[in-house]
């Protein structure tokens, strides 16, 4: 069964929200999955596993044709589920991982996805990462152009 998300502005967060409220109810006959590496272990390593396939392709592809390891490999973070894809192969090279954040409506306007660079660590979903939130901890709103980085975390 598909739940449309119908609460908030259907970002993200609101559909891993709906995503959880939903399975608090239904646990004994439902199981929650989610595509994006957000949430307590091991949800982040099973996104991991699935999206290795990513960093395994690239790499044996730049090895095919350039014969040597990358200076740098980057990737958008939000979510995190590219980012962990393509980094997990490359993680123990010595390869410069650059991930790169949503700047929205311009990060001065406090209107972008950017919890890495203008975050603070916290507790959202059950994990520990960076956080777009305000003195007293509440999660502010994230804004980008893209669904999957209009996230005010980053996968762990």
């Amino acid at each position: 069964e598909v739940i449309s998300v119908t609460n908030g502005s259907g970002t993200l967060k609101d559909a891993c929200n709906e995503a959880l409220r939903d399975w608090s109810d239904t646990y004994n006959k439902s199981y929650y999955m989610i595509g994006t590496a957000a949430g307590p272990h091991p949800y982040p390593t099973i996104v991991r596993e699935f999206q290795r396939i990513i960093g395994k392709e690239t790499k044996k592809q730049i090895f095919k044709y350039e014969k040597k390891s990358p200076d740098s490999i980057i990737a958008c973070v939000g979510g995190g589920s590219n980012a962990i894809g393509i980094f997990s192969d490359f993680i123990n090279d010595k390869v410069n991982l650059i991930g790169v954040e949503p700047a929205g409506y311009g990060i001065k306007t406090g209107k972008h996805g950017a919890p890495l660079t203008h975050g603070r660590p916290g507790i959202y979903f059950g994990m520990k990462s960076h956080l777009m939130q305000n003195k007293e901890g509440q999660i502010q709103e994230s804004w980008s152009i893209s669904a999957g980085l209009d996230f005010p975390s980053v996968g762990p």
